[in-house]
């Protein structure tokens, strides 16, 4: 029989940047997890360096409060939709959603994407309209523009009846009005308790617990997070696990439970609550922990399919194996299959015994894989992305992405001649007369490929560009990408000023002097459409001639140092990217100028 218990399971779901780990802290903070002498960083949820570098939540974490005597189990998911697997791991175990908005901004495509999954999963919504504070809020309008969204996402009249706040997470203050009284979050809080449904479950039914994510202790191994939807489990119970394959039985080590960001060990919980175990290494994501004798599995976590593909490979290149602990294609492969185990967005096959292909949700997921693979001493080859498309009676399908673009409206003319010639079509317009327009694009998403950096740079840093995947449509012909050629180098040396000044004319540098090269090595960008093999490594020849005002004072124009999204963006089909600890590279695939083609083709 279903119980009714004390427990509130939510998310916290919104766009990048509109305010959900800050609102999270405030809870912790405000809900007596921390006390006032207790020393924490700001941003405590966001506990990975990159999350804290970029100021975006990468993984989905849990944490919990008591207020009321109720425990609340909080997810922070990710607001990006390349970690849309994260979203959808941690929505499966909720019965709640705490929807976030700026007031200024209002929502956008990411709020359209986890809202959707919230309300398929008929999960009941509150609505927070963050930083009320900001000089060009204008909540009124948000509201409504978040109604109009509930019904464009064909939301139930129960989705539509939800309640409404008003936050400036910062100050940790939330109204039902803008400006009454209130001088903290107790407003949520009770929102919350009111309006998001109890956990239901039967403690003495059979177990059943899905795991929504995987965890790892230098003591204890691998650990798995779930939910508890029916029966209870006790300390060193055996137990089995649900796998595609079948039932495996196993030992529950260690249980804990939740409280604020720590993991406290316990002999028994019981359903209702997002739980810990230790001890089970055959766990994998999407499995149930189930009763042996009487085993009921849960439908696994589904997760939309990847839409872009890029080739990991062993650096094969003259400096390989000199800035890396990590070099190997078996090092590549364990590393890889590591990160399958708990990322359910990525996929992996196997190209050749030293080159992997991993499919994922965006540019940003696999630069952020990348990223966290050099941190950790790896070195590795990448391809250029390339689009995932697939067949359906008998016509090629590619995936396509609605393009939302903020900018000034000086700049309006040049970002739609750029994504027209993109395949881009503008599908709709908005002018509030404040200076800046927002135009709606539906374009390939091999158009966005090597788009935002061209796009930053057309609307000098101002314009801010959010991308959502929206289904697939038939192959849309050629999309022009890069219109220059590369700058290569022609043979092995140190870079020097003199060569670097005489090559300015012929194009944008993207190194300094004095830096290491190798024959087929990217130095710069050409100013034409074609290769150019140069020497960056020339001396001025010495005489024992010297006159006063003879010798030439070279001005280098500041070279364009590469990020490793830059170089996601940048490169073309026949050039790699070479990364290592200490250094981002580009290079051709093939190293000799004489084997290389001499222009490759800049369409696909």
């Amino acid at each position: 029989m279903s119980q009714i218990l004390p427990y509130r399971n939510i998310a916290i779901i919104a766009h990048v940047d509109h305010g959900k780990t800050t609102l999270v802290d405030a809870m912790l903070w405000q809900s007596g997890t921390f006390r006032d002498n207790q020393k924490v960083n700001e941003r405590v949820m966001d506990s990975n360096a990159l999350e804290r570098e970029r100021g975006i939540t990468i993984l989905a974490k849990n944490t919990s409060i008591f207020f009321n005597d109720i425990k609340i189990n909080i997810m922070d998911t990710p607001g990006h939709a390349d970690f849309g697997g994260e979203v959808e791991r941690a929505l499966s175990v909720v019965d709640g959603v705490v929807l976030l908005v700026d007031a200024a901004e209002g929502p956008l495509p990411q709020t359209r994407f986890v809202l959707s999954k919230a309300l398929r999963l008929k999960l009941q919504p509150i609505l927070v309209i963050n930083k009320i504070d900001r000089q060009d809020a204008r909540a009124d309008e948000v509201l409504n523009e978040v109604y109009d969204l509930f019904i464009d996402l064909d939301a139930t009249e129960e989705q539509l009846e939800f309640p409404v706040l008003y936050t400036n997470a910062k100050k940790g203050v939330a109204h039902k009005k803008i400006g009454d009284d209130s001088t903290d979050l107790r407003p949520l809080f009770d929102a919350i308790i009111e309006t998001i449904p109890p956990s239901k479950g039967d403690v003495k039914a059979p177990l059943q617990i899905l795991i929504t994510n995987l965890d790892y202790s230098d003591y204890l191994g691998k650990l798995c997070v779930g939910r508890i939807f029916n029966g209870t489990i006790k300390r060193g119970d055996r137990v089995g696990i649900s796998k595609e394959e079948g039932i495996i039985p196993v030992k529950a080590s260690v249980i804990y439970t939740h409280e604020g960001l720590q993991r406290i060990e316990t002999e028994s919980l019981s359903a209702g609550d997002i739980i810990a175990i230790a001890g089970i290494d055959e766990v994998s994501i999407g499995d149930t922990i189930l009763d042996i004798e009487n085993p009921k599995p849960l439908k696994r976590i589904k997760v939309d399919e990847p839409t872009i593909a890029m080739t990991f490979s062993v650096n094969t290149s003259p400096f390989s194996g000199k800035e890396g602990k990590f070099v190997t294609s078996r090092h590549l492969r364990a590393r890889l299959e590591k990160e399958l185990l708990h990322n359910v967005s990525l996929k992996m096959e196997e190209v050749s015994a030293d080159a992997f292909r991993v499919m994922g949700r965006g540019e940003l997921q696999l630069a952020i894989l990348i990223e966290t693979m050099r941190r950790e001493g790896f070195e590795l080859s990448i391809a250029k992305p390339e689009i995932i498309s697939k067949e359906k009676d008998g016509q090629l399908m590619e995936p396509v992405e609605i393009a939302v673009v903020d900018c000034p409206e000086e700049f309006m003319g040049v970002v739609t001649q750029n994504l027209g010639s993109r395949r881009g079509k503008l599908m709709k317009m908005s002018n509030p007369g404040t200076g800046r327009v927002r135009m709606e694009f539906r374009i390939p998403s091999r158009g966005l490929l090597g788009f935002r950096s061209m796009f930053l740079t057309e609307t000098k840093g101002t314009g801010i560009l959010n991308t959502l995947f929206d289904g697939y449509e038939p192959w849309q012909g050629k999309i022009t990408h890069r219109p220059s050629g590369a700058l290569v180098s022609d043979r092995k040396g140190k870079t020097t000023a003199y060569a670097i000044f005489h090559l300015q004319p012929r194009g944008v540098m993207f190194l300094d002097a004095t830096i290491e090269v190798y024959e087929g090595m990217i130095v710069g960008e050409h100013n034409r459409d074609t290769d150019l093999d140069v020497n960056i490594t020339r001396e001025k020849k010495l005489t024992n001639m010297r006159a006063s005002g003879t010798d030439e004072h070279l001005v280098l124009i500041p070279p364009r140092l590469m990020t490793l999204e830059g170089a996601m963006e940048w490169i073309e089909g026949d050039e790699l990217i070479e990364v290592t600890p200490t250094n981002i590279r580009l290079r051709k695939k093939m190293l000799e100028s004489g084997k290389r083609p001499k222009k490759s083709s800049k369409e696909d």
